[in-house]
Formats: C-alpha cells, sequence, structure tokens
C-alpha cells in the first residue's frame, strides 16, 4: 500500500496537486511526500448577529443552531462539461451575503451556485480568495431571511481531547454532520500554493470529499474552524482530518472582503529542523531550533545578513548541511521546529513588521532583525 496523502475533504471531483514543502523549508530525512486534492490579539466572538452562547450544547442543539447558517458550494470549472463539477460546502458569514468556503472549492470556477437550507439557490460572485490559508469569500444576493450568520469562536482556547462536531455536505449529502474530538493543535498543512498551511486543527470527526468550507463547531455552537482536508491514501476518511482555526479566519476574511486579497508576510529562508542526529553532528547541547540552508536572494532575511549553511559533512553516508546560522527564538518565543516561526507569523505578523531573531551562529548567540515583506506567489 502506498504512503498515506493530504487530501481535500471538499470539492467533489477536484484534482490532485502535489503540496510542495520546499519553499519555506527542507523536509527531515524521512520520506514525507504528501498529496493533496487537494495569541495573540483577542478573536471576535460573533459575527454578524448571531446569539452567543456561554454554556455547552448538546449535539442536536448544535445541529439545529447551526444548520441554517450551512450551505452547499456547487461548482462548475472551467473546461467542464455543463451539468458537472465540484461540490462543497459554506457557511455565512454576515447578513450582506458574504459566504466562507475553501479556495479550492472554488478553484477554477467558472460558476459557483449556493443552495440554502429550504432548497433555494443563487448565483454566487468570488469576493476574495487566499490560497495560502485555503480560504475563500463568496457573495449572493439572497433574500434576508435566508442569511443566517454564524458564531466565530476562539480556536486559541481549544484543548486536545475537546469535543467538536462538523456540518457540511460529504459526497453531496446536504446538511450532514458528524462529531469527534481535537485530536492535536498546530499542525502544518501542505497546500496547492506552493506553501503549508500553519497553526491547523487535527480532528477526528469525519470529513469527506463535500465537506470542504463546512464549519467546524465548538460544544456551544460556535466556529473554530473550517474544515479543509484530509490524509488518506483512498481519499476517504481514516479518521485523520484538518480544519483551518478561526484565529486565521477572523486575521483574514475582514481583508478579504475589502480587498479581494491577504498578503502575507514572507522571511525568505529554506532548511531543516534540528533533530537529534543534526544536534550531535553540530555539537549541540539540545536537539531544538530550526537550521538556516539557504537564503533567498533579496528576500528580508538576505537583507537582515541571515547566513545558509556552505557545505555539507558526511557522517555514516548521510550528507549534514552545517555552517548555516541557527534559529533559536523568534521575538522572544522559542523555536523547537519550522512550525514555531510560521505560526508565530501567522498569528501575529503581518508586511512591513519587524520580527527580532536570535540565532547561533559560529557558537556565539546574536540578535539579528528583519523587515518582514510580501511573500512572493509558491507557484
Amino acid at each position: 500500500m502506498g504512503s498515506p496523502g493530504f487530501f481535500v475533504g471538499g470539492a467533489v471531483g477536484a484534482g490532485i496537486v502535489i503540496a510542495i514543502f520546499a519553499v519555506l523549508f527542507i523536509s527531515p530525512p524521512e520520506p514525507m511526500t504528501p498529496e493533496i486534492i487537494e495569541k495573540n490579539e483577542q478573536v471576535p466572538s460573533a459575527i454578524g448577529e448571531s446569539a452567543i452562547y456561554t454554556k455547552d450544547l448538546s449535539l442536536i442543539e448544535i445541529f439545529e443552531k447551526s444548520e441554517p447558517g450551512v450551505v452547499r458550494v456547487n461548482v462548475q470549472r472551467e473546461g467542464s462539461v455543463e451539468g458537472t463539477g465540484g461540490v462543497g460546502s459554506g457557511f455565512v458569514f454576515d447578513k450582506k451575503g458574504h459566504i466562507i468556503t475553501n479556495a479550492h472549492v472554488v478553484d477554477n470556477a467558472k460558476k459557483v451556485v449556493v443552495t440554502f437550507l429550504d432548497g433555494r439557490s443563487y448565483n454566487a460572485d468570488i469576493i476574495g480568495v487566499d490560497d495560502f490559508t485555503d480560504i475563500a469569500i463568496i457573495k449572493v444576493n439572497a433574500d434576508l431571511a435566508l442569511l443566517n450568520p454564524l458564531s466565530l469562536g476562539d480556536s486559541s482556547n481549544l484543548k486536545v481531547g475537546e469535543p467538536i462536531a462538523a456540518i457540511g455536505n460529504p459526497f453531496g449529502l446536504s446538511g450532514s454532520m458528524t462529531s469527534g474530538i481535537v485530536s492535536q493543535l498546530g499542525r502544518l498543512l501542505p497546500s496547492g500554493s506552493g506553501y503549508s498551511i500553519p497553526d491547523v486543527i487535527q480532528t477526528d470527526a469525519a470529513i469527506n470529499p463535500g465537506n470542504s468550507g463546512g464549519p467546524l463547531l465548538n460544544m456551544r455552537g460556535e466556529i473554530v474552524g473550517i474544515n479543509t482536508a484530509i490524509q488518506s491514501a483512498t481519499g476517504e476518511f481514516t479518521g485523520v482530518g484538518f480544519a483551518i482555526p478561526s484565529q486565521t479566519v477572523a486575521k483574514i476574511v475582514p481583508t478579504l472582503i475589502d480587498e479581494g486579497e491577504y498578503n502575507h508576510p514572507w522571511i525568505g529562508i529554506s532548511g531543516r529542523d534540528i533533530d537529534p542526529d543534526m544536534a550531535k553532528v553540530l555539537e549541540l547541547n539540545d536537539a531544538v531550533g530550526f537550521l538556516v540552508v539557504t537564503v533567498v536572494e533579496d528576500s528580508p532575511a538576505a537583507k537582515a545578513g541571515l547566513i545558509g549553511s556552505e557545505k555539507t559533512i558526511d557522517v555514516e553516508g548521510v550528507n549534514y548541511p552545517i555552517g548555516g546560522d541557527i534559529i533559536l527564538e523568534v521575538d522572544g518565543i522559542e523555536v523547537r521546529k519550522i512550525d514555531d516561526i510560521l505560526v508565530h507569523l501567522q498569528r501575529a505578523k503581518s508586511v512591513g513588521d519587524e520580527m527580532v531573531l536570535e540565532i547561533l551562529r559560529d557558537g556565539r548567540t546574536t540578535s539579528v532583525t528583519i523587515t518582514l515583506q510580501e511573500r512572493p506567489n509558491g507557484n
């Protein structure tokens, strides 16, 4: 059997895209070739005019509260035959008709149709897309009574083991609900943009093709994530699903509505995490930090003077890069691996911000200040 891959939990009929990790970092030596079909400010407690719940609800109450705000998203793609295309999910963002879904759900869309709970359908316009976080905003001119915005919770409060629920349209089966727990937090998810999506929620709630873009809800009926992908060798759910956290939604969506795009900050380095073998080669006391292997020309890292590895050393038949800067902290936060850097960028930084790195260079620690620039397209 082949190695597991990442698949969209969303648009039925979507094509397979190979994810590229190396744009920002080099994976550790173990093989990892996932596929994809596809704190810190206070997050707003609600979207639109939804009521705020302070107590846990039953699954029945969560479904009844949330179902009117969840929609089906049908997509006809460029070059597809009339009547064929993808099916995904979405949820109402506000009373102006904005709906949140996944970017891969509406990718290459020639026509987007949104269907509400009562069966009424409307053509939708694509307002904004951010491939780097797999978030898209579409808009419908629908009857105001159909627009039932859902409450937005704070994903930073989630705990591993916490019960959650997902609502969407798996395999085109409208209004389906599944439940499970938060399996882990802060995952790094490969994406078709060429960069990885940081800070992702892992869940065992069943997510299948057609679920993409639907809400992941806590037990108060608040949205804590957007269901986006599964890890599977078959394309069907096997117990591992992923969702974009509501913290990311709260940061990205308003700009997508206003400007149609979101400019992400960028450092411009590639490298690898320090594992025990690498720590031994570099004569480090602890296996923590991120070794800079390559510094992209004219990038913020290059302008700040970061140094990449210029040579390798062979140890028992394995080549290890040596000589580059080792990032130990970012803005005072310990860096154990690349994930810590990417999560900090996602949560706390914007284009034009400064970021202070503590690095180890030639056996001595020093600080380097980087001015972040807009991330280039990874494709």
